[in-house]
């Protein structure tokens, strides 16, 4: 199962990647995708999720060929 893994903003820089493509055996919730790719670090209470360009919560199951996004508060001013 392939999934691709995209970080915007400041979280950009904070994980050091754009985006990550990786392959998993079994079907993994948005929270455990972001342990995977971030050295098991918690997820920050303050980030939104998205599955496939639509909001998410850290529970929602990821499938094949998901597109799993990250990205700070949206501010505007």
């Amino acid at each position: 199962m392939a999934i691709t893994i995209k970080f915007f903003a400041s979280l950009r820089e904070q994980v050091g990647k754009s985006e990550v493509q990786i392959e998993l055996s079994d079907s993994l919730t948005v929270g455990e995708v972001w342990a995977q790719v971030c050295d098991n670090s918690p997820l920050p209470i303050h980030i939104l999720m998205a599955v496939n360009k639509e909001y998410s919560k850290q529970d929602t199951r990821v499938q094949d060929g998901d597109e799993v996004a990250f990205f700070p508060p949206v501010t505007g001013g």
